[in-house]
């Protein structure tokens, strides 16, 4: 059956809202948990679903993740007609870049018209969550839809930051609304709204037919859900909703968009918890990534009573190629080749690749992007109008250390 789906993987974003994090990359391609990328997540879920023939579009800052696609994801067999391959935006039919999702799949056609699937499925690059694709695409053959819409309930007060669907009581799509103030709930749940997962299944005829009708409309916005599912909606096409089913082996569900620093650092922190929301660990359901060759993390002095120096990491996830020298590291992450040096302090954060944190350095509630010296004494996280003065922060008082920022010795706040 799945030998019969083409998929596509929106991963062009800019992600505004993550910026810094976004300064030198896409947003499918900033780092989480330690040793992922965030586009590893929808990867990982079609593999998993058995889904072998994956286009990842690109087009914003694409370097860094199609290095890591590269070099991380070549692990299907041509020969087998399976393939994971980058289609950059690259003006084939029209000198723009992609204008919306849609017209990023518009501009692809090509590869429908050379794979000829019965189905398309269509998912975003920027979420983190299990899921079988396969149940979904099951569903959309035995309900015969021209369209399906995957769907997560969530509480009708956080309805502003998402694509709402209105459904009526046999699922059957309504409506879309872009972020309301008013939202349509669910049918007998008057608290809880369907938020659009950005996951949606198309048979390749009607995909095909709305792409090409789109693109002749001057006033579209070439979107999915601000065009395609509206306009197929009123044209009586059968648009059905797909209620998310998690395979996250948890009692609650978890799918998190972490459009924000603040939804991407808390998404991050859920990882560190004893119990974590999202398991990292299920063999059943294995996340995959690129991991470079580092040697394994190393903690280094096992404690000096009299000077307190001892390298120590509690709660916390580090990565290979980490030397925690005589440092205490407390509920954080620790990307790969991480320094940590002694009597130094890092709580509460999240520390990338290459990170080297100096003698008595203090850290707390902190994002610090890739191969960022932190000078010894450096403040960072415990007097936010001073790290204002000098880094990105918050409104609930998150600091960003950019990638690369230099911070000069005398920069340090007090210890």
């Amino acid at each position: 059956m799945t030998n019969d789906v083409v998929t596509f993987i929106m991963a062009g974003g800019k992600g505004e809202r993550l910026w810094p994090l976004t300064k030198d990359r896409t947003k499918p391609a900033v780092p989480f948990g330690g040793i992922y990328r965030i586009v590893d997540f929808s990867l990982s879920n079609c593999i998993n679903s058995g889904l072998r023939k994956v286009y990842v579009l690109t087009q914003y800052k694409s370097a860094s993740l199609q290095r890591h696609i590269r070099l991380g994801w070549n692990i299907l067999s041509s020969e087998l007609d399976e393939y994971i391959e980058l289609l950059p935006a690259q003006q084939r039919v029209r000198e723009t870049w992609y204008l919306g999702t849609a017209d990023a799949i518009y501009q692809n056609l090509n590869t429908l018209e050379i794979d000829a699937p019965e189905d398309v499925l269509i998912l975003a690059g920027d979420h983190v969550y299990k899921m079988n694709y396969a149940h979904m695409l099951d569903y959309h053959r035995e309900v015969g839809a021209d369209m399906t819409v995957g769907v997560v309930e969530v509480d009708k007060t956080l309805s502003q930051q998402f694509g709402v669907i209105e459904v009526d009581k046999k699922g059957r799509v309504k409506d879309f609304l872009e972020k309301p103030e008013v939202p349509k709930t669910i049918p007998a749940k008057p608290d809880k709204i369907y938020a659009s997962m950005g996951i949606y299944v198309f048979k390749r005829s009607v995909l095909i037919d709305q792409l090409l009708s789109d693109a002749e409309n001057a006033k579209s916005s070439h979107d999915f859900g601000k065009d395609i599912i509206p306009t197929m909606v009123k044209g009586g096409f059968q648009v059905v909703s797909y209620n998310f089913i998690d395979e996250n082996a948890k009692d609650a569900m978890y799918w998190r968009d972490i459009g924000t620093i603040d939804a991407y650092y808390e998404a991050n922190m859920d990882l560190v918890q004893v119990d974590p929301l999202f398991n990292l660990y299920d063999k059943s359901w294995p996340i995959r990534s690129y991991q470079e060759q580092f040697p394994p993390a190393k903690t280094v002095f096992a404690g000096d009573e009299i000077t307190g120096r001892i390298g120590l990491a509690l709660d916390s996830l580090v990565s290979s190629g980490c030397i925690i020298s005589g440092g205490q590291i407390k509920r954080s992450i620790l990307s790969y080749n991480v320094r940590i040096h002694s009597y130094s302090q890092v709580i509460d954060s999240i520390l990338m690749e290459g990170v080297d944190v100096g003698r008595y350095a203090k850290i707390k509630r902190a994002i610090v992007d890739k191969d960022v010296h932190i000078p010894a004494g450096t403040v960072i996280g415990y007097d936010l109008e001073e790290d204002r003065k000098r880094f990105m922060v918050t409104e609930s008082g998150i600091v960003v250390v950019a990638k690369k920022t230099e911070i000069r010795e005398e920069e340090h706040g007090e210890l």
